[in-house]
C-alpha cells in the first residue's frame, strides 16, 4: 500500500485514537496506540475472523479539544437481537471447527465487535482489523504489514459497512455483511471487497414496487430512513413505483437524530393524509422513533407495507397499530442445535465477557458480581447466581422461530471458512483434504476464494454473482393476530428475481389487513369515472388524482374509468 496522502492518512488515524507523533523526510510516520476497542466475544484461533456487530445504537465520544481525545464508548440499551446474530457467528465457528471434512485440523479464532451502529466507531474497529493493537509502529510509504484478520463478518447496517469497506478494502480484507442491503454496495469499483449474504435492495424496491401495484394502489405516502440504507431504497422504489403508475403523495425522510419538530409534524402529514397506504423504507431504531410519535395522534386505520429492515424485527411487533402490515422479509430457516447453543450460556462465559454479563443483567433483573460485596449494586437489585434459566425468558434472543437475519450471518461464515479452506487446503471437499495452518494466510487470496464459493448449507445455498451479491429471494410477511390476541408473523407468499418476468411473486395464502379486515384496502386519489364522464386533471396535481365530468357533445365513454374521450364522428370516419 502506497500513501499517496498524509493529510487524509493523519485524519483517519485520528479517528481510530491514533496520535501522530513524528513525519520523516522519507515520509514514514511513527504513531502510538491511544485506546483499542475490546472485542465483545474473542476467541483464539490458527486464522482469526473479524466480527461487527450494532450491540447498541448510541455512542459517546467526549470531545474537549485540550488534550488527547477519549476512546469511543457504546452506550444505551442492549438489542438482543444483535446478540443472537453474533451469537451465530460464534455457533458457525465452533460447527466448522469440529468439521473433519471443512477446514480439518484448523481451529479459527475470532474477535467480535460493537459498531454502536455509528461510523466513528466502524472506522475505529476497521483500522483495527486492518492494523492489529501493537502499541507503537512505523509506517513508511512501501507499507508491508498483513491485515490482522483474514476476513470480517457484518455489519448490520449500510452507512457504517461503506465506510469499513472503504478501509478494508485498501488493504484487500473481504466483507461479508448479513443485513447492509444499499443497492449501492453493488458497484464493485468503489467496493471491490464487499459481498453480502442478504439481497441487494435493488431487487426489494422493484418487489415492493410490484406489490403495491398488485393490489391496485395508486395513491400512496412514503417515508424512509435519512440514511444511505432509506435514502438509496426509497430512490430505487419511487422509480419503479413510476413505471408502475403508481402516484405517491408524500416522500419524506427522517431519522433517530432528527429534530424532535420534525418527526412530530410528520407524524401529523400521517394523519392528515388522503393515502391510505403507506411504504415504509425505515429501519428498526427509526420506525420506534416514528411509532411512539404516531402512538399520541388520534387513531387513523393505515395500510402499512414494510421493508426487511422492520417487518421481522420482533421489537417492532409490539406496535398494535401496525397490525396487518405486509412486507417482504428474509426467508424464514432452521439451523440444527443453534437453540441449543444459544440456552447454552454458562457462569465461565459470563465472566469472560462485559457484553455477555450486561445481557445477562438485563435479561433477569440482577446484578452479576466477583467477591462478596458489589460495589456498583446502587439500585438495590438482586444478585444474579449465574443459575438463572434462559429457556423460561421470551426475548428476541431466544427466540429462534423466525431465523432470518440470523441465518444470513451463518452463511456469511460458512462462505469465508470455504474460501480459507480454499487458500490452505489441497483436496476436494467432501474428502481428505490436506491443510496447512503454518501457510500466511494474504486476506486479498480469501477475497479471491469468495469469488468462486458455491456450496449448500443445511439446504440453503450460497453463491455470489459478480456483484458479490446472492440471488434475491423474499418471503412476503403479514401481521397477524394469533388466537391469544398476541401479533405474529405469518408468511403469505414469495418473491424470486430468478423467475421469469411476471412470475416473480406469488401468493400462498389469505392476507389479514388493516382493521383485521378480509377485503383488500383501497387508496386511490380518485375513483375511477363512471360510463358516460371523462377524466380531467386536477391543476397541479399528480395524474392519479383527477376530476370525473360529462361527455362533451359528439363523445362517448362506455366503460367505467376510462380516462381518453372516444369521439363519436371520428369513429364513423372511419367506415368511409
Amino acid at each position: 500500500m502506497w500513501i499517496s496522502d498524509l493529510g487524509s492518512l493523519a485524519q483517519s488515524l485520528l479517528i481510530t485514537q491514533w496520535v501522530l507523533l513524528t513525519v520523516s523526510e522519507t515520509g514514514s510516520i511513527s504513531c502510538r496506540l491511544q485506546g483499542t476497542s475490546t472485542p465483545a466475544l474473542s476467541k483464539e484461533g490458527d486464522f482469526l475472523i473479524g466480527g461487527i456487530f450494532a450491540f447498541h445504537y448510541e455512542h459517546i465520544l467526549e470531545q474537549n479539544f485540550t488534550g488527547h481525545p477519549l476512546s469511543l464508548q457504546c452506550t444505551g440499551r442492549l438489542y438482543s437481537r444483535e446478540l443472537r446474530f453474533a451469537r451465530a457467528m460464534e455457533f458457525a465457528i465452533e460447527e466448522i471447527n469440529n468439521r473433519s471434512d471443512l477446514l480439518p485440523n484448523i481451529t479459527l479464532g475470532y474477535q467480535i465487535h460493537d459498531s454502536c451502529g455509528a461510523v466513528p466507531m466502524a472506522l475505529k474497529v476497521a483500522f483495527q482489523f486492518a492494523n492489529g493493537q501493537d502499541p507503537e509502529f512505523t509506517l513508511d510509504p512501501s507499507c508491508t504489514v498483513m491485515a490482522n484478520v483474514a476476513a470480517v463478518i457484518g455489519d448490520s447496517n449500510t452507512t457504517p459497512s461503506i465506510g469499513m469497506t472503504r478501509v478494508l478494502g485498501l488493504f484487500g480484507v473481504p466483507q461479508v455483511s448479513h443485513f447492509a442491503t444499499c443497492a449501492c454496495l453493488s458497484d464493485k469499483q468503489q467496493y471491490p471487497a464487499f459481498f453480502r449474504t442478504i439481497p441487494s435492495d435493488q431487487y426489494q424496491a422493484a418487489a415492493l414496487a410490484q406489490l403495491v401495484k398488485y393490489f391496485g394502489w395508486t395513491w400512496i405516502g412514503a417515508i424512509c430512513s435519512d440514511s444511505d440504507y432509506g435514502n438509496s431504497g426509497m430512490a430505487s422504489f419511487l422509480s419503479a413505483a413510476q413505471k408502475e403508475g403508481i402516484c405517491v403523495e408524500y416522500s419524506v425522510a427522517f431519522s433517530s437524530s432528527s429534530p424532535r419538530i420534525k418527526v412530530e409534524r410528520l407524524a401529523e402529514l400521517i394523519c392528515s393524509s388522503t393515502s391510505r397506504v403507506i411504504v415504509a423504507f425505515v429501519d428498526s431504531v427509526d420506525m420506534h422513533l416514528l411509532l411512539q410519535e404516531l402512538t399520541k395522534q388520534p387513531t387513523r386505520l393505515l395500510q402499512w407495507i414494510g421493508c426487511e429492515a422492520w417487518v421481522t424485527d420482533p421489537e417492532v411487533l409490539k406496535y398494535g397499530l401496525l397490525a396487518g402490515a405486509v412486507g417482504f422479509g428474509i426467508e424464514r430457516s432452521v439451523i440444527p442445535g443453534f437453540r441449543k447453543f444459544l440456552l447454552g450460556l454458562s457462569a465461565v462465559q459470563l465472566s469472560h465477557s462485559t457484553l455477555l454479563k450486561e445481557f445477562w443483567q438485563e435479561t433477569f433483573n440482577c446484578r452479576l458480581f466477583e467477591g462478596q460485596i458489589d460495589p456498583d449494586n446502587s439500585e438495590g437489585l438482586k444478585m444474579c447466581t449465574g443459575t438463572e434459566d434462559l429457556s423460561t425468558v421470551n426475548n428476541p434472543y431466544t427466540d429462534t422461530s423466525q431465523l432470518r437475519i440470523t441465518n444470513m450471518v451463518y452463511k456469511a461464515m460458512y462462505a469465508v471458512a470455504h474460501a480459507i479452506h480454499g487458500v490452505v487446503c489441497k483436496g476436494r471437499k467432501n474428502l481428505q483434504s490436506q491443510c496447512n495452518k503454518s501457510i500466511v494466510v494474504k486476506p486479498y487470496q480469501v477475497l479471491e476464494e469468495l469469488r468462486k464459493v458455491n456450496f449448500t448449507i443445511n439446504g440453503y445455498p450460497v453463491a455470489f454473482d459478480s456483484n458479490g451479491d446472492p440471488v434475491a429471494t423474499y418471503d412476503l410477511i403479514n401481521w397477524q393476530e394469533a388466537k391469544d390476541g398476541a401479533m405474529q408473523f405469518v408468511t403469505v407468499g414469495h418473491y424470486d428475481a430468478s423467475k421469469l418476468k411476471g412470475q416473480e411473486f406469488s401468493l400462498s395464502r389469505n392476507i389479514s389487513w388493516m382493521n383485521r379486515q378480509t377485503q383488500v384496502p383501497v387508496s386511490v386519489c380518485s375513483e375511477s369515472c363512471p360510463p358516460g364522464t371523462r377524466k380531467a386533471a386536477q391543476k397541479g396535481k399528480p395524474v392519479c388524482c383527477y376530476d370525473c365530468v360529462p361527455c362533451g357533445e359528439g363523445e362517448i365513454s362506455n366503460a367505467t374509468g376510462i380516462g381518453i374521450m372516444i369521439l363519436a364522428h371520428a369513429a364513423l370516419s372511419l367506415l368511409y
